[in-house]
């Protein structure tokens, strides 16, 4: 198992600390976290920092700790322009890089980027595949529906050959089945509940993915002494975040003292999960140490 944790990414504006967010990523590669993520919402409901540029400060503040987004709402990206952001990160970070990516679904504001949401899928589709042709090509030419490229070559490519860890998000079977085609792991939801997490996981193993695929698994979380006050902040936060708080989303956060939350952890592991990402929606840095000092280790 390996355990990360979310890199605070949630600041009105004016509030940001650079020397507090250097501390919260200097502990967390202390602690023994393997990793710390970012998200992606270029409109949302809470203001929120850009993941690429969260990452490469991260990158500027740690020498070990692995980063990555999950996801990239890559269709709403030029495969070319992420490409070689993803690429030179990964060069800066002497390789510790990991990218996530995801449809976003049909329901994008496609017009305010200049974009038709018809056929997102293919859009998607097509956009990680030629992502992956200028990671790992010296000279491209593709012909698609979207983009075309003709004998052009991105150099510096990944400083991880043949390319940085590829993540895909989603949930229904069209998903699934291009994580397991186009790449080397599937992240499951911090919305999704445990139980069709589990299916998800069945259906991707039954899918006969390469060797080394992975599973990880988005994990909202709040630690507290009082149960039942973790809970309230935590749904408050949610409701935050989603606008509203269907049952689901709320089945899906886990809340409670650390035995509660421990008991609940290993339920997710044993659904399938390989990686957890812990996401503390408030006291992020509170909940790192506490995450780090008495969860993991009950975890074993």
């Amino acid at each position: 198992m390996r355990y990360a944790i979310a890199i605070p990414q949630f600041y009105p504006d004016g509030s940001f600390d650079p020397g507090a967010f250097r501390d919260y990523l200097v502990r967390a590669e202390e602690a023994g976290y393997h990793s710390a993520w970012t998200q992606e919402a270029v409109f949302g409901r809470r203001p929120q920092l850009s993941p690429m540029e969260a990452m490469t400060f991260a990158a500027a503040c740690t020498d070990t700790l692995r980063l990555g987004c999950t996801v990239f709402v890559s269709t709403l990206h030029i495969p070319a322009q992420l490409a070689k952001s993803t690429a030179s990160l990964d060069q800066l970070s002497r390789g510790r890089l990991e990218v996530g990516v995801g449809s976003g679904g049909k329901n994008r504001p496609w017009a305010a980027f200049g974009l038709d949401g018809a056929r997102h899928l293919t859009r998607f589709t097509e956009g990680v595949e030629l992502i992956k042709k200028l990671w790992t090509q010296e000279t491209v030419d593709h012909q698609g529906e979207f983009w075309q490229v003709s004998g052009a070559g991105l150099t510096p490519g990944p400083f991880q050959k043949p390319h940085p860890p590829l993540w895909f998000g989603g949930s229904g079977p069209k998903a699934l089945r291009s994580a397991v085609d186009l790449g080397t792991g599937f992240f499951g939801a911090g919305s999704t509940p445990t139980a069709p997490f589990a299916e998800q996981v069945r259906f991707v193993r039954s899918l006969n993915p390469s060797p080394g695929f992975e599973i990880a698994k988005r994990v909202y979380l709040a630690v507290d002494a009082d149960a039942g006050r973790a809970r309230e902040r935590i749904n408050a936060e949610l409701t935050s975040v989603y606008g509203t708080l269907p049952p689901a989303i709320e089945a899906a956060a886990i809340a409670g003292t650390p035995d509660d939350c421990v008991r609940e952890l290993r339920e997710v592991i044993d659904a399938g999960a390989e990686l957890i990402l812990f996401t503390p929606l408030y006291d992020q840095a509170e909940h790192a140490e506490v995450i780090a000092k008495e969860i993991i280790p009950a975890l074993g």
